[in-house]
């Protein structure tokens, strides 16, 4: 059930609308949100809410801190994400070859990976071309 709709959190659904190919730490929400007086424990406590009724969906940043994107459509819940570690930026990978990879890692691996909750990280094309073409990235542990 959809929690009162409070200024703050009118404000923090507006600013996760306008990044929706984002991932986001609350420190940086909270950081932009600076001069809307919305303070980081709002922030914390509205992201943990929308949480729970399914409209943002956490996990780990490419440097391993938590993160949060908006998911304002119902393709987005149900699609594999990619997300840039250089950038952050964050796509939809195309269903079908989402649907490809899914059965590859069941039939090869026998492991059946929960799409819902995996985020695949790299280089996206445009921090490739930045990079000279490097698609390589180092696994930062």
């Amino acid at each position: 059930m959809a929690k009162y709709m409070t200024r703050q959190r009118r404000i923090l659904l507006d600013y996760l609308a306008s990044h929706p190919d984002e991932q986001l730490t609350a420190q940086q929400i909270s950081d932009a949100l600076e001069g809307e007086s919305v303070s980081l424990s709002a922030v914390y406590r509205n992201l943990s809410e929308l949480e729970l009724e399914g409209k943002v969906r956490r996990s780990l940043s490419a440097n391993r801190e938590g993160a949060f994107q908006f998911l304002d459509a119902e393709d987005c819940k149900d699609s594999l994400h990619l997300c840039c570690s250089q950038c952050g930026r964050t796509s939809h990978m195309d269903a079908e070859d989402a649907a490809k990879l899914l059965r590859a890692v069941q039939t090869k691996e026998g492991f059946a990976l929960d799409k819902h909750e995996t985020v695949l990280y790299g280089l996206c094309a445009a921090c490739q071309r930045r990079n000279g073409g490097k698609t390589h990235v180092t696994d930062p542990l």
